[in-house]
């Protein structure tokens, strides 16, 4: 231990600082390219955001002109649905009855 004392003389201490503050400052300025970089980032999620609004927007503007054409369509084919199981269940009874199931 004593001689590990005896190495570090105070020359070698003020270069170990100012290799030390060379070091931060090197950190310190990829810190700011970092932020830098963010920043670009941060800007094309905004982009990115509004034009993807504008996506949904248009679709919904669509989809709300052709709204009244889209609910006739779904009632017409409930009405099909309903009229062809009514249809199904009518023809399957008349065949038992017909059969003497009844």
């Amino acid at each position: 231990m004593a001689v590990m004392r005896e190495a570090w003389t105070d020359e070698r201490l003020d270069d170990l600082s100012q290799g030390m503050h060379r070091q931060f400052d090197q950190v310190h300025a990829e810190f700011r390219d970092v932020r830098a970089e963010l920043r670009d980032v941060r800007s094309d999620l905004r982009e990115l955001r509004a034009e993807t609004e504008a996506g949904f927007k248009a679709v919904n503007a669509r989809i709300d002109a052709h709204y009244d054409a889209l609910n006739a369509r779904f009632d017409a084919l409930n009405r099909a649905l309903v009229v062809g199981c009514a249809s199904l269940v009518a023809g399957v009874l008349g065949a038992a009855a017909v059969n003497g199931l009844f």
